[in-house]
């Protein structure tokens, strides 16, 4: 006889419905499974700043000491790259504002021609790994044999070494312009999205009032919005920040210093691993706080949508302006997207990349070498991608059963899981290289000299992308549906693998090739973590800077991108939620 069912009784499970017959009843592996990904993840991100911290108050004898930080607060050559890389980050954060903010409010408010073809263009700057853009500006504002430099030198009818050159990339302005170039993706994008949130009747009321387009703009939309542009600059500052490619391409060479790169110039021979962990430190605490802003200020929009359903926004007519508009698009992507792309692309198949280009200078020696002869390119390009294979695979795995628990609400402490998950967001690729080879470089388990360990900070980094996707995935598939399973004896990790994982399906390949294409590109963390066997991609590049082989970097750098934009395309076609 069937029971009447309490309301209170809210086991799935529990329905008063028997069983179908000769149904086992199966152990339910909800619990152990839950609790391995737990400790799994607090693992991946606690442990390495466990160790940070401890390192951090021990000197070369393993001694308590706060002689390290003494030495940070005091040495001028560690106040000198704290201020440099401040000042610099604070300028790119600027720089990114200023131009994102009208390419946004152009593609997002205005007729301008060929907006999603613009859109495209920004997005190939949003996944191009910054020291290529780096690399790429060597080879075209070097202060000698850069292009624009022989241009100019040719225009003027000047000779090199006798004339200041008109670009001079190795400087801390070069440094800034570089990764301007490609941070201002970040701040595009929230302006654009906090544009898409904004009304459009408000701005056509101002224009039924009789105000111009740009006193609307600045007077309604501007203000509106000023709570992403500062998120954004605060993201871009961030970015900057922890950068390690463009300011050891740029700035190093000519004596100056970031917080990234002296961080790096600690583990040379001898290495001061107390000394590197206690700079490290407030690398994270000042990321920390600004993501903590960046919340703050985007959980507290300055207003709200009342009423009903927006209409479209008309589209503000920009006659005689529509020139000057592109030439801003022009100038930005020309300098981010066109310029580099191209002198890759001609540094790959010339003999002589300071050359002028002539069919006596055409080659493919450049691809050859790189394919057949360079002993390091199989290895490299093994074990980049071994790693951006098992990374992805099981960062998704990790990330989907992690985003289930804390989405479903399905374990105590689901809000702890939420913030693990999320927490590495804030740790600098450079400070989370620390802490691993802290972490595994002593018994029990020596991990440092193997692909392991870089598998570790890979995963560890790529965590809150994948976390993000698979959880916006999770939050569109109804409870019930699984709730419907577990009426029928399913557990509810039986429910997750055979109905929301189906459902899910393509937020979770979209989570694996993005976390393949940041495997593949990351150098900050790699840097200080590879030796002569766990080389990849983007290390062996940063090293054939050293010996200035750019044909062989040109031919590297193309196939990288290659890669990227082919995996890129892959992601459009297996979510429908636009990038930018």
């Amino acid at each position: 006889m069937l029971r009447k069912r309490e309301p209170s009784d809210s086991r799935p499970h529990d329905t008063g419905f028997p069983l179908p017959r000769g149904r086992r009843k199966y152990f339910d592996w909800t619990t152990p499974v839950s609790l391995a990904f737990v400790l799994m993840l607090s693992g991946l991100v606690l442990l390495p700043m466990a160790w940070l911290l401890i390192a951090s108050f021990r000197d070369d004898a393993s001694r308590i000491t706060l002689d390290n930080y003494r030495q940070f607060f005091t040495d001028a050559s560690f106040l000198k790259p704290l201020l440099t890389t401040l000042w610099t980050s604070a300028a790119v954060g600027f720089i990114c504002v200023a131009l994102a903010a009208p390419m946004a409010w152009l593609v997002s408010r205005t007729d301008l021609p060929g907006k999603r073809p613009l859109r495209i263009l920004i997005l190939a700057s949003f996944v191009t790994p910054p020291f290529l853009g780096a690399f790429a500006w060597v080879l075209l504002g070097g202060p000698n044999a850069g292009l624009i430099n022989q241009w100019y030198y040719a225009l003027f009818g000047l000779k090199a070494f006798e004339a200041a050159p008109l670009l001079n990339i190795f400087s801390a302005g070069g440094m800034v312009f570089v990764m301007a170039l490609y941070t201002f993706p970040y701040v595009f994008t929230f302006a654009a999205n906090g544009l898409d949130l904004i009304p459009g009747e408000l701005e056509e009321a101002s224009a039924i009032l009789g105000m111009p387009a740009w006193r609307t703009a600045a007077d309604i939309t501007l203000p509106l919005i000023a709570p992403s542009l500062l998120a954004g600059f605060l993201i871009a500052f961030l970015q900057s920040m922890t950068l390690f490619g463009p300011p050891a391409i740029l700035a190093l060479p000519a004596g100056i210093d970031t917080m990234t790169t002296k961080i790096w110039s600690l583990f040379q021979f001898p290495p001061r691993l107390g000394l590197a962990a206690a700079v490290s430190l407030p690398l994270l605490a000042i990321s920390v706080l600004l993501l903590k802003a960046q919340t703050a200020i985007l959980g507290r929009r300055g207003y709200a949508v009342i009423g009903g359903k927006a209409t479209g926004t008309r589209a503000v007519k920009l006659g005689s302006w529509k020139a000057p508009a592109l030439l801003l698009f022009a100038a930005v992507l020309g300098c981010s997207i066109v310029l580099p792309y191209g002198v890759l692309l001609r540094t790959a198949f010339v003999r002589n990349w300071s050359a002028p280009m002539g069919l006596y200078n055409l080659t493919l020696e450049n691809w050859r070498f790189v394919f057949f002869e360079f002993s390091q390119t199989r290895l490299a390009l093994g074990n980049t991608f071994i790693l951006g294979l098992t990374a992805a695979t099981a960062g998704t795995l990790l990330v989907a059963v992690i985003a289930y628990l804390a989405v479903r609400r399905a374990v105590w402490g689901h809000r702890y899981l939420s913030f693990l998950a999320t927490a590495p967001v804030a740790i600098p690729g450079i400070v989370l290289a620390v802490g691993l080879f802290l972490s595994y470089t002593h018994p029990p388990l020596v991990l440092y000299g193997t692909l392991a360990i870089i598998f570790l900070a890979y995963v560890t980094k790529e965590i809150p992308v994948g976390y993000q996707q698979i959880g916006a995935s999770l939050r569109s598939v109804h409870p019930e549906l699984e709730d419907a399973g577990r009426i029928f004896g399913a557990t509810r990790l039986r429910a997750l693998f055979d109905i929301t994982a189906p459902l899910i399906r393509n937020g979770v390949i979209a989570t694996w090739i993005l976390i393949f294409v940041g495997s593949i590109r990351e150098l900050s963390a790699t840097i200080l973590l590879f030796t002569a066997r766990t080389k990849t991609v983007s290390v062996t590049m940063f090293d054939l800077r050293e010996s200035n082989d750019w044909g062989p970097i040109a031919v590297l750098s193309i196939t990288m991108l290659a890669i990227t934009f082919v995996l890129i395309a892959l992601i459009t076609r297996f979510t429908d939620r636009r990038m930018i």
